[in-house]
């Protein structure tokens, strides 16, 4: 088993990759800038609500933000073409580390799909072909990679799918709840809404979903159905680019495909000077000790990270405790409404605190469906009247996939005593 994945293959799906990765890099740094995405998110709100612990870190003030994502559009660049490529793909990781920590307002599955494989890449010889570090000497050129490579983008992917199609295999989606809501409000076409509308549609759209998760890595994986799965792929991701304009998630996703395909077809198509490749006897094996010790525990944690929510007292559709980082992409449509009570137990009076004072228009409609927005929003007033002893009491109720109305917060819980327990559920949070 070791020896098979020491074995030296064609590395021409890696150096395709590193293309590819390094274009969508910069179109999605370049891209955050020119639709006003850094602006909105990361400019005009007063702080952004980082992930837990990590509220220390927060965006540039000014235009840093530009600066900051331009920085990364160059990157981006550099490792496309494959200039300094540790070194950028080094600096392109913690940059992007420190965007996704920063801020949850704008929260996808494939910003932490972008920061997984930046972290990846890192580790692999992605320059070592079809770059500008060979061609001035700063490594050697070589066109082989040991096979755990392949392996560990398959693995990745596999990953992704697989718990993509678990969590989809609730109530809502099984009977087109959700796919009907979320189809409905992707267009304003007449004739599409129509057929959006149509039972059989958001139907087939809802168990295509499921289906296309749970087969398309063993399809891609198998010769004879390998080029249907992948036109499969196109049809499916260019659907959800054209109605759902999720990014560069798509083509993102499609270009994993390249590391199902046989080496000498991945440099036929797209590295045309060098057809054939043939091993040299002097690079018979490589080194797995990268693998072992780090890749293999690095996927093991992948796998076990979305089943977490499972030994959490609640239903993670409703609570959101270990919702992030578990790939479960686009599953429900969250509404809710909130109210701060502000106690101060010196005098016994009252107040409300009007939210809508000091976040966006978008944090304030995530508000009142994001627990641990609310707690974060509470150490706020909490630090803001340090100098008092108060009580928060919140009214909060959240509808799922537009449906009845429930409590999300304990209304008799002082959410100024509130702790946030990282690893179990928060006692303030309902369940049902």
């Amino acid at each position: 088993m070791i020896s098979s994945l020491s074995k030296p293959i064609d590395n021409a799906a890696l150096i395709v990759f590193r293309i590819f990765f390094g274009f969508l890099l910069a179109c999605e740094s370049f891209g955050a800038i020119a639709t006003g995405w850094v602006k909105k998110i990361l400019i005009d709100p007063q702080f952004t609500f980082s992930f837990i612990g990590f509220e220390w870190l927060q965006p540039l003030s000014g235009n840093g933000m530009y600066f900051y994502f331009f920085i990364m559009g160059i990157l981006g660049i550099l490792i496309m073409i494959g200039y300094r490529y540790t070194y950028a793909m080094i600096l392109y990781t913690l940059l992007w580390t420190g965007v996704y920590f920063m801020q949850k307002s704008s929260y996808n599955n494939h910003y932490y799909l972008l920061l997984i494989i930046s972290f990846i890449m890192i580790f692999l010889p992605a320059n070592k072909s079809y770059s500008l570090d060979t061609k001035l000497n700063n490594v050697e050129k070589t066109n082989f990679m040991p096979q755990w490579i392949k392996l560990v983008f398959i693995t990745q992917i596999a990953i992704v799918y697989f718990y993509a199609a678990f969590a989809k295999l609730y109530p809502d989606w099984l009977d087109g709840t959700f796919t009907k809501n979320l189809l409905s409000g992707t267009t304003n076409n007449t004739l599409i809404f129509d057929l959006f509308s149509r039972k059989w549609f958001y139907i087939s759209i809802a168990y295509t979903g499921i289906l296309y998760d749970l087969l398309i890595i063993p399809m891609l994986l198998t010769k004879k159905t390998r080029t249907l799965a992948l036109i499969s792929s196109l049809i499916f991701h260019l659907f959800n680019a054209i109605f759902l304009q999720i990014g560069i998630f798509p083509f993102f996703a499609l270009s994993f495909a390249l590391f199902f395909y046989p080496p000498e077809k991945i440099r036929s198509l797209f590295l045309r000077k060098n057809k054939t490749i043939v091993i040299d006897e002097a690079e018979k094996t490589f080194n797995s000790k990268i693998f072992l010790c780090f890749f293999t525990p690095f996927l093991i944690i992948q796998l076990l990270l979305p089943i977490r929510h499972y030994f959490i007292k609640g239903d993670v559709l409703w609570t959101e405790e270990g919702h992030r980082l578990s790939w479960r992409m686009m599953l429900r449509e969250r509404s809710g409404y909130i109210s701060f009570k502000i106690i101060d137990n010196s005098t016994n009076k009252s107040s409300y605190h009007d939210y809508h004072s000091d976040l966006s228009e978008k944090q304030s409609r995530q508000i009142a469906t994001k627990p641990d927005f609310i707690w974060q929003y509470c150490q706020k007033i909490k630090n803001k009247h340090k100098d008092q002893d108060i009580s928060i009491y919140i009214t909060c109720k959240n509808a799922i996939n537009r449906k009845e109305y429930k409590t999300l917060i304990d209304p008799d819980y002082d959410m100024a005593k509130a702790k946030w327990n990282y690893f179990t559920h928060n006692e303030w949070i309902t369940t049902y």
